[in-house]
């Protein structure tokens, strides 16, 4: 069915969320009914052609147009708390925005946002007792031990994780640079957040942010401070660890011996494999201003999306200089697909075909290998060219479906036992396996091996795979090539 604009504005006029859109410029083109109820607006051309700045809606508008900015270079925002000024009150909201492409050119932004200023006074009122970084603690660093004069350090700590909100965090990174004082800075997305907050509820998602901040302010104790950036994003400052390889240590403990970055959490009856995706930059090592070193650090973080999540990205200028953003963000999966067909298109055999998809898609997403099981069931591994034979019961694993996914080799275990030692011995803790045929026929298994444990396999890796898979067969019919094995 054809949306009308008629139909447009039914929609979104019924969606108690206050809608907006703005041009490139960060001017204001339309906003729904609950956005003009919510600032007593009769009609939208009071702001039509105009910037929240000049709407006067901040205190301090900065934070909120480098996001917007932000937006427009192609990324999108989730639940960004913040504050906004409504006849004389300062009212906190979460806010979200995704840019607006026609083609691949981005023409705008649209967000949404609702007002969370009563939950969260009836939240504090009732529970103060989460708070995280006491005055003391923040005492010990010179930008705090200023502002703690004259500043409630309740206005200073978010109020569900108790990490230090986003300005004053951002205040404090800006402070360190003014002094010339040595830093790492990290930005640290947690994965699948939207998905927990669907499926498990709102609480789930708190506990997480809120378990999550806790185990990260322990470990750090003493030597670094954490912020919460916006939604699922936090941000850190690590004043011990100020070269590569330190800060690379440290990383490999927040993610294997300490389990903050990679943790099993317990919510309600359900178990929840926590994982996050950082990306982090050195001051003054890779950038002199705080433009340059959030861009930075900003880039990583997406390099690690890229490859899969859970994992982190140290900036290299020998490897990362030269990616641009756009180009990060539009690594869609219509692009991949593409590459996947024009590298095919250019190989003969079934192993040489193999080999250059895993080129290319290693390139993407960091340890995979791919492996094949042929139709006697013996494993190959076509970049060592080694052979584990005897993994029949891969057949038990996926039964009718054409694709397994799951970050626990428990079920391996259990269901195919062959299967499980094979992974095993060639060091696999996780892996996705993808039916290889066509017409409900098997010619084989293609399997995405990741030397990671835990690794969580985004929807558009699986789809992915799964053409991939199916490029394979297609490729097995029409050049009477046959699988080996």
């Amino acid at each position: 069915m054809k949306m009308s604009e008629t139909l447009f504005d039914n929609i979104i006029n019924t969606s108690q969320d206050c809608v907006f859109w703005k041009d490139r410029e960060r001017r204001f083109v339309g906003v729904n009914q609950a956005f003009l109820d919510f600032y007593g607006f009769d009609s939208a051309d009071v702001l039509i052609g105009k910037t929240d700045e000049d709407m006067g809606w901040h205190s301090d508008p900065e934070p909120y147009k480098q996001d917007e900015l932000r937006v427009l270079e192609g990324h999108s925002t989730y639940k960004v708390p913040g504050k906004c000024v409504i006849r004389g009150e300062e009212r906190d909201i979460v806010a979200s925005k995704r840019p607006i492409y026609e083609g691949d050119e981005i023409v705008g932004l649209v967000g949404s946002f609702i007002d969370i200023t009563d939950v969260l006074r009836k939240g504090a009122a009732a529970d103060r007792t989460h708070a995280v970084y006491t005055v003391d603690k923040l005492r010990k660093y010179p930008y705090f031990d200023r502002i703690l004069n004259e500043t409630p350090i309740e206005e200073i700590l978010d109020h569900l994780t108790g990490l230090i909100s986003r300005g004053f965090f951002l205040n404090f990174v800006k402070d360190l640079i003014r002094t010339e004082t040595p830093f790492s800075y990290a930005i640290i997305d947690l994965d699948n957040f939207k998905f927990i907050n669907d499926t498990y509820g709102h609480h789930a998602g708190d506990l997480v942010l809120s378990t999550v901040s806790g185990k990260l302010m322990s470990y750090t104790d003493g030597f670094a401070l954490a912020g919460r950036f916006g939604g699922d994003e936090l941000v850190l400052v690590n004043l011990r660890d100020t070269g590569h390889q330190e800060i690379t240590g440290f990383f490999e403990e927040l993610y294997t011996k300490e389990n903050i970055l990679r943790m099993n959490l317990n919510v309600d009856e359900s178990e929840l494999f926590i994982t996050a995706t950082s990306g982090c930059a050195l001051f003054p090592a890779d950038a002199s201003d705080y433009p340059s070193l959030f861009a930075k650090i900003d880039k990583t973080l997406y390099v690690g999306k890229s490859r899969g999540r859970n994992c982190y990205t140290i900036y290299s200028e020998k490897d990362h200089a030269d990616l641009e953003m756009k180009k990060l963000a539009k690594q869609g999966l219509y692009s991949n697909l593409n590459r996947i067909i024009s590298e095919m298109e250019q190989t003969n055999g079934f192993e040489n075909r193999i080999l250059a998809m895993m080129n290319l898609l290693r390139a993407r997403y960091d340890s995979m290998e791919l492996l094949y099981v042929g139709k006697t069931y013996v494993l190959h591994s076509p970049l060592e060219k080694s052979l584990v034979k005897d993994v029949s019961d891969i057949a038990d694993l996926l039964g009718e479906d054409e694709l397994w996914a799951e970050r626990d080799f428990g079920t391996i275990r259990e269901k195919s036992p062959k299967l499980f030692t094979a992974l095993d011995a060639l060091n696999v803790r996780s892996a996705m396996i993808v039916k290889i045929g066509l017409n409900y026929e098997t010619d084989g298994y293609l399997i995405c091996a990741d030397h990671r444990s835990g690794r969580l396999w985004q929807e558009e890796e699986c789809g992915i795979f799964y053409f991939a898979a199916k490029s394979l067969a297609a490729y097995l019919r029409l050049g009477n090539e046959e699988i080996p094995g």
